[in-house]
């Protein structure tokens, strides 16, 4: 654990202010987050300012996501930062630090924090850091020394895309200002949560910074209420003291969980731990098997206020209360396309939520160059609104000779009503693509696609390949629907058809077409009846079939005593002739950080929620892939016999069997004919 700003670094702040003065693992739950929750010249680590006649500061800049960032230049450490729109090849993180934020104070201090920053901060990404306070200075060549420090015994060179500048936000003279100032939050990871202490005597409060513990272990709040504050030693042992009122206890000697775990015991309204003196204030979290041990009531960390325990020592009563003070935003981003974005919910203090935001920068960028390919592009919704039993709803006219195409994909984007996150749903739900080419066809109101929304970010856009669907397209005019839960917030959508030619093995290979799809097995409730309702299905191979693909879209959802099905590992079976077992095994589901490994595919980060669990078969802001497998070789090829498939889910190795509130599975599943 990394230490505060040591000495060392305070006497080469007084150095260089000299110059520059003469011049100027835990049970998952679904959760959702609310939010009350002049020119300057540089020359080494010297600085001196002169003042100048400028032009107007980011005239042709707007101050909402989407808009361009205009130009600007920033002093750093290592020279002055120049942006120009275009000139970036990678996108552009701006960090904007304060010593009044314990949240910040804990990522700068955290050595896993640090390290995540070093090692697994995107290639293409460089980072601004900035500071919002009067000790600009001081604050750059600290977190630079944070930075170095961490990075010396990393291989990986990043200190060359780090930029650190010693002037103070409010003195910079760009549209940065405006843009953290207009674009302010108080999430969880910005605003300024503190602790309000006093008592009789004293002139003023005491108000201090605070650091809340870890949002998904302890579901308490402080109430919008004064608590009696007492002294509880370090809480390794109840202590009947504290029974209604706030623990006022010390770090170290046991693990959080134990100082929380007794104090509630002990009928404890919270838990206040101070620091020891020179350290910072730490993540409180839960540890292993401690993660499943419920504890309802609030605890945060402060530094200890000599105030408040002279007054505790000497038998004063000190009341403490919590509030959130409204602050600039400390993040922003600029993408590869020169768009401002917001970076979404830091959920706790770890620069990983930075890298897991640059990632999907680096996907956005290749997703749309991935768009640039040729094919024929068929609009189907353009910004409509999705709400309500009707959901979104189009008629289209689909290009002639579809069987001259081989590839199908769903071009779809899932924005918000304004342009901010704060206008988007609140909630994860599942979003759902219908197609109705003939209502006389077997094929009428299949699903065509599968998304899931975010917590309440606007940024999703995904490409999804359901070639072996074409045949459901069995008409030149067709009628699509995408819809969620009536009740859910609207969401804009946008969904373009793409055809094109694709997927061939090399010149000269054989096009091989889609072009018949039997509908085998949909899900239903996932408990001990889920096994009994599936039958084997026969079926021959239709004439001039060269191959046969399984194609099944499956998610689980709800949670049992067991969090299935969308917190538990389950597996689904489609067993052919009785002798292949085909099988999709959702092994990341209930991880802590399984959804993180997904950004790189498109899973929207940095949601308003708990967003970073695995999942069975989905993450929050991502779409569904469907599961292919050709099972050519496993079948019968004679038209003599007929092949079969039976389809099974399995909990744990057996069949479900939960107790109470079973969980469900959505799916399609399909065998599809090639020729």
């Amino acid at each position: 654990m990394a230490l505060l700003r040591s000495q060392s670094s305070l006497l080469w702040f007084l150095v260089v202010a000299a110059h520059v003065t003469e011049a100027a693992e835990r049970p998952m739950k679904r959760m959702t987050l609310t939010e009350d929750e002049s020119v300057r010249e540089s020359k080494g680590d010297t600085f001196s300012f002169r003042s100048r006649k400028t032009s107007r500061v980011g005239a042709a800049a707007g101050s909402e996501p989407g808009d361009v960032a205009a130009a600007f230049r920033v002093p750093t450490l290592g020279g002055e930062f120049i942006y120009q729109p275009g000139a970036l090849k990678g996108s552009l993180v701006i960090h904007a630090f304060t010593n009044k934020s314990g949240f910040l104070e804990c990522i700068w201090s955290s050595e896993s924090s640090l390290s995540s920053l070093v090692q697994d901060l995107p290639d293409s990404t460089q980072v601004l850091f900035l500071s919002l306070d009067d000790s600009a200075i001081s604050d750059a060549l600290w977190m630079r020394d944070q930075v170095q420090r961490s990075a010396m015994h990393s291989k990986k060179e990043v200190l060359s895309r780090m930029h650190f500048s010693p002037v103070p936000v409010f003195a910079l003279g760009n549209w940065i200002p405006r843009v953290l100032y207009s674009w302010s939050c108080m999430g969880v990871s910005c605003g300024l949560s503190q602790a309000v202490f006093t008592s009789q005597g004293w002139k003023m409060p005491v108000i201090i910074k605070r650091l809340d513990a870890r949002y998904d272990w302890l579901m308490g709040r402080w109430a919008q209420t004064s608590y009696q504050l007492v002294d509880a030693g370090d809480a390794c042992e109840p202590s009947p003291s504290v029974t209604a009122a706030v623990a006022w206890v010390s770090a170290g000697s046991c693990s959080f969980f134990t100082k929380v775990q007794n104090m509630a015991k002990s009928n404890a309204s919270g838990v206040l731990v101070y620091a020891l003196p020179g350290n910072p204030l730490q993540d409180m979290n839960c540890v292993g098997d401690e993660c499943y041990s419920p504890l309802s009531i609030p605890a945060s960390m402060v530094h200890l206020e000599p105030s408040v325990a002279q007054a505790l020592r000497f038998g004063q009563l000190v009341n403490v209360s919590f509030q959130v003070t409204p602050s600039p935003n400390f993040f922003i981003g600029i993408d590869q396309q020169g768009a401002l974005a917001e970076m979404g919910w830091f959920l706790y203090p770890t620069f990983s939520f930075i890298n897991w935001q640059a990632q999907w920068f680096d996907f956005n960028m290749d997703l749309w160059t991935k768009l640039k390919s040729p094919a024929r592009v068929v609009s189907v919704f353009d910004k409509v609104q999705m709400q309500g039993d009707k959901g979104a709803v189009a008629t289209v006219d689909l290009p002639l000779g579809l069987l001259d195409f081989n590839t199908l994909e769903l071009d779809a984007s899932l924005s918000c009503p304004g342009r901010r996150d704060s206008s988007c749903a609140q909630w994860d739900h599942t979003v759902q693509l219908f197609v109705c080419c003939n209502p006389l066809s077997v094929y009428c109101n299949m699903e065509l696609g599968r998304w899931i929304t975010a917590f309440r970010r606007g940024i999703g856009h995904w490409l999804t390949d359901v070639s072996p669907l074409i045949p459901l397209l069995d008409s030149n005019k067709c009628t699509f629907t995408m819809k969620t839960v009536p009740w859910a917030m609207p969401w804009i959508v946008s969904l373009n058809l793409r055809f094109s030619l694709g997927n061939q093995t090399g010149d000269g290979a054989e096009k091989l077409h889609p072009f018949r799809v039997t509908s085998l097995y949909s899900g239903g409730t996932f408990d001990k009846t889920y096994n009994r309702k599936y039958q084997p299905v026969k079926f021959l191979l239709p004439a001039s079939t060269k191959k046969v693909e399984l194609y099944a879209v499956i998610t689980g959802h709800g949670s049992d005593e067991n969090g299935c099905g969308e917190f538990c590992v389950t597996s689904h079976h489609f067993l052919i002739n009785g002798a292949y077992n085909n099988t999709r095994i959702f092994d990341s589901a209930g991880t802590a950080l399984g959804c993180t490994t997904q950004v790189k595919q498109g899973a929207v980060p940095n949601e308003h929620g708990t967003w970073l669990y695995g999942r069975g078969g989905w993450c929050d802001g991502l779409q569904i892939n469907p599961w292919r497998i050709d099972i050519t070789k496993q079948l019968d090829s004679s038209r003599v016999e007929s092949n079969t498939v039976v389809y099974f889910g399995l909990f744990d190795g057996r069949d479900p069997d939960p107790s109470q509130q079973p969980g469900y599975i959505i799916m399609s599943s399909f065998l599809v004919f090639y020729k």
